[in-house]
């Protein structure tokens, strides 16, 4: 566990940790909040029929990919997923391009309950210190997510398709220090 301090609320201490199986009831009531909120802010296409649906977080919880975030009280608040690469979809990029082929992780399923500020920053710095290169994307839709990604250092780099052929919006944020490559269009296979 890490706690990590929430620079937009101040004084809330959030702590980071592995999803553990007991979680699951918590976690799918915050992603149908989350449903709820995208479609109250005009992103009601993004997570829809369910998603995410409960069987993909209990796979993302035994892959030791989902995390939650909980508060100073151990209430779990917020949750996402950060996945080593290369993620499938991003193999091809359109109208842009990834700043490099390094490795990366990639931050999906974030969402809180609402009830504290600063989850998202807390999320990506958190992430940022288990790997400097993170990837993210989001629909079109999405401004909330958009704004929180920008402000918290990722830069646009084009768009992907999921594996549904929708497009999303594709992110970068590199902490690493090293000067990116030549920009790729598509990430190298290997």
């Amino acid at each position: 566990m890490t706690p990590q301090p929430s620079p937009d609320t101040g004084m809330i201490m959030i702590t980071i940790r592995k999803a553990r199986r007991e979680d699951l009831d918590r976690l799918m009531e915050i992603f149908g909040r989350a449903r709820r909120f995208m479609e109250s802010t005009g992103n009601a296409s993004q997570w829809i029929n369910g998603y995410p649906q409960r069987g993909l977080i209990a796979g993302e919880i035994e892959a030791s990919h989902c995390h939650v975030c909980e508060d100073e009280q151990g209430r779990t608040v917020g949750t996402f997923c950060l996945i080593p690469g290369p993620d499938p979809t991003y193999s091809h990029i359109e109208e842009g391009a990834w700043p490099d082929d390094e490795p990366y992780y990639v931050i999906h399923r974030m969402a809180s309950d609402g009830s504290r500020k600063g989850i998202a920053t807390a999320c990506i710095e958190w992430c940022s210190k288990q790997f400097p290169r993170l990837r993210a994307d989001t629909h079109a839709d999405n401004k909330v997510m958009q704004h929180l990604l920008t402000k918290n250092g990722f830069s646009r780099c084009g768009i992907i398709h999921v594996a549904n052929g929708t497009p999303r919006i594709a992110f970068q944020r590199d902490q690493s220090g090293k000067e990116p490559a030549t920009p790729s269009r598509h990430r190298r296979k290997g």
